[in-house]
């Protein structure tokens, strides 16, 4: 029998984390826990260490210290924003596959790691259920499907205010913390019912895949089960469809091109009935024009876009500032932004530090 598959698992205690840890429990014969992060919660990251005979490392640096002090086949990233940029690369000098959940990585800085992933033969396994569906629909990556792909087609599911009425102004947490679809943690949570989120997957798309962004579309799909799609040249359209369970994703990312049982829902098309689809409005949410903006500028700027909505999605966890202030703090720090490059892992960091400078050291009322 063939040994287990070894996997460093980051931001083990967040909602990519536990739905990772129980796949692990499900295929202990074929999945090991070599190490895991977490941010704070120490507790729970000592006891998913003690029952895995895994590493724990919790604090600021978990994510990067796991990665040096141990060897894996892959490393899964689900730690939030700009933190997963340095134990990305970390694991890809280390020559591990790099299960990706954290957008920011290739939102920031996609052309860096792409480049080092390739000068060193890793792999990228996308987690997302968006880009876990175009990586099915591709059979795993396979090279000669990616050069027949004409156009991706990413689904959402427009959050919680697709049908609110037009003013979002007096939106509160509670209020967009209550997505009607997925259980996700705060920050991806918000990004969502912005349509941000989206905006980044577009972006991570773009790297993932190697396709130019203008080959990238969005619809919005409220029943969230066609996960996305990918039309090839030849006319036809393929789609992945599952309940919304993100183990279905996270699954296939740590067992590709091979499918294993597990118990999970199954999708019944007939209590479905219809499955609906309807254009993504850019101009009710403006988060999806700023990142197509952005990529068009190249650079830095997606850099300090992603740096932007960390430090507005946090103002606006504290009561700091309104929810549609957001897109406006976004658009105005992006249109700032001196160009920093992105040819380093220093230019990238330097992007976000000057956001992050920028913000902190600006009225709110300014900005």
């Amino acid at each position: 029998m063939s040994r287990t598959k070894r996997i460093i698992l980051l931001g083990a205690t967040g909602s990519i984390g536990s739905s990772t840890v129980d796949v692990v429990r499900t295929h202990r014969d074929e999945l090991s826990l070599v190490a895991v992060s977490a941010l704070r919660n120490k507790e729970l990251c000592e006891a998913l260490a003690r029952e895995f005979g895994a590493k724990a490392y919790v604090g600021e640096d978990s994510a990067l210290r796991a990665v040096e002090e141990n060897d894996a086949d892959i490393c899964l990233v689900s730690t939030v924003g700009v933190s997963g940029i340095a134990p990305t690369l970390a694991a890809i000098d280390k020559g591990m596959d790099i299960a990706l959940a954290t957008k920011e990585v290739m939102v920031m800085a996609g052309e860096l790691v792409t480049r080092k992933a390739r000068e060193k033969g890793v792999r990228f396994l996308p987690v997302d259920s968006e880009h876990s569906a175009i990586f099915q629909c591709l059979n795993g990556g396979d090279k000669n499907l990616l050069e027949s792909v004409d156009r991706l087609i990413l689904t959402a599911s427009g959050g919680p205010f697709l049908d609110a009425p037009e003013d979002l102004s007096t939106v509160t947490v509670a209020q967009a913390l209550n997505h009607p679809r997925w259980k996700m943690g705060r920050k991806v949570t918000i990004d969502s019912s912005t349509m941000m989120n989206k905006g980044f997957e577009v972006l991570e798309a773009r790297w993932l895949f190697d396709i130019d962004v203008s080959r990238i579309d969005v619809v919005v799909h409220p029943e969230s089960i066609v996960h996305s799609l990918v039309t090839f040249v030849d006319g036809a359209t393929m789609a992945q469809l599952s309940p919304p369970d993100m183990r279905v994703a996270i699954q296939y990312a740590l067992m590709a091109p091979r499918r294993v049982a597990s118990v999970r829902e199954r999708l019944d098309l007939a209590k479905l009935a219809s499955l609906t689809f309807r254009k993504a409005d850019t101009e009710r949410f403006a988060c999806l024009r700023l990142v197509k903006e952005a990529c068009e500028k190249g650079g830095s700027t997606t850099a300090v876009l992603a740096a932007a909505d960390e430090w507005s999605v946090a103002k606006f966890l504290e009561g700091a500032i309104k929810y549609t202030d957001i897109a406006k703090i976004v658009e105005r720090t992006v249109g700032a932004a001196p160009d920093f490059g992105c040819d380093s892992a220093e230019a990238v960091f330097e992007a976000a530090r000057w956001t992050f400078h920028h913000l902190e050291q600006t009225p709110i009322t300014a900005i």
